[in-house]
C-alpha cells in the first residue's frame, strides 16, 4: 500500500516543450510591446540623440536578458559557462534597466510618457526571456 502511494505521487516525465498556445503569446507579446516602444519613440517630441540613446538601451537590453537567460540556464542544464559571460550577461541586463531608469528620470516628458515607456520596455525584456526558452525548450526536444 505504502509503494502505491509513492508512485502515485512521483511527477510524471512531461516534456518541456510548451504549448502552441503559449508560443505564440510570448511572440505576440514581444511585437506589441518593441512595436509601441518604437512608435512611441517614433512620435516623442525629443532630439533625434535621445531617440537614439532610448533605441540602443531597448537593443542592449533584448541581448542582454537572452544572453542571460541563455546563461543561466545553460548552468542549470550542466553545460559549462563561464563565470565571466554569465556575470557580463547579469551586468548587462542591469546596466540596462538602470540606464533607462536614469533617462527617463532625468527626461522631460510628462509622467505618463516615463510610465509607457517603462511599461513597454518591461514587457519587451520579459517576452524576449520568454521566447529564448520557448526556442531552447522546442530545440531541445527534438
Amino acid at each position: 500500500m505504502e509503494e502505491e502511494v509513492k508512485i502515485a505521487n512521483t511527477p510524471s516525465k512531461k516534456s518541456k516543450t510548451p504549448s502552441p498556445a503559449y508560443i505564440a503569446a510570448t511572440w505576440i507579446v514581444l511585437l506589441i510591446g518593441v512595436v509601441c516602444y518604437l512608435i512611441g519613440l517614433y512620435n516623442a517630441e525629443m532630439q533625434l540623440n535621445e531617440k537614439g540613446y532610448y533605441f540602443t538601451i531597448l537593443l542592449f537590453g533584448l541581448f542582454s536578458v537572452i544572453a542571460l537567460q541563455k546563461s543561466v540556464r545553460d548552468k542549470l542544464d550542466g553545460v559549462p559557462v563561464t563565470n565571466i559571460f554569465l556575470s557580463i550577461s547579469w551586468f548587462g541586463t542591469l546596466a540596462s534597466i538602470l540606464l533607462l531608469v536614469v533617462g527617463l528620470w532625468n527626461a522631460e516628458l510628462l509622467l505618463s510618457e516615463k510610465g509607457f515607456y517603462g511599461i513597454a520596455y518591461t514587457m519587451s525584456v520579459y517576452a524576449a526571456i520568454s521566447v529564448q526558452k520557448n526556442i531552447r525548450d522546442a530545440e531541445h526536444e527534438k
